[in-house]
């Protein structure tokens, strides 16, 4: 039976280890878009880079609003979806510190620095969600 996670619970369940968000946009014809992405947690906000070009970048420049999927795919199975709104951040010193932090999240901390000056960069956006409603829950199989 499905329990539902405490906000301790789902935060330290989405970031555990280098799990993966599976991001939600709005495309301008109303379809859904989504997309792999590395993230990290700043209090109540997730941060991760996009290009500005790419289709979750311009989605979010026209609709910031977002739902993001973190699960786990071995039994007994769990998941945590977050919905939010995104704002968009083109400050590079500001970039910089988030971009090596994801970058060690998922690369490790040796690679952080390097994933970060890589990502950094005029195009490239940071995108912070302000999260609104969280579902998480686990033992979905139990």
């Amino acid at each position: 039976m499905a329990v539902r996670m405490t906000e301790d619970e789902w935060r330290g369940f989405i970031s555990e280890g280098t799990r993966t968000g599976k991001l939600s946009t709005v495309r301008a014809d109303g379809r859904p878009h989504v997309a792999p992405v590395w993230f990290v947690l700043d209090g109540g906000d997730l941060l991760f880079n996009t290009g500005e070009d790419t289709v979750k970048g311009r989605n979010l420049a026209r609709d910031g609003r977002v739902s993001l999927c973190v699960d786990d795919e071995r039994p007994p199975f769990a998941f945590v979806v977050l919905d939010g709104r995104a704002e968009l951040s083109r400050d590079m010193d500001e970039m910089l510190h988030w971009a090596t932090r994801i970058g060690a999240r998922y690369m490790g901390e040796d690679a952080g620095a390097e994933f970060g000056a890589r990502n950094a960069v005029p195009g490239e956006l940071l995108v912070r969600v302000r999260i609104g409603k969280v579902v998480a829950l686990s033992g979905i199989a139990d």
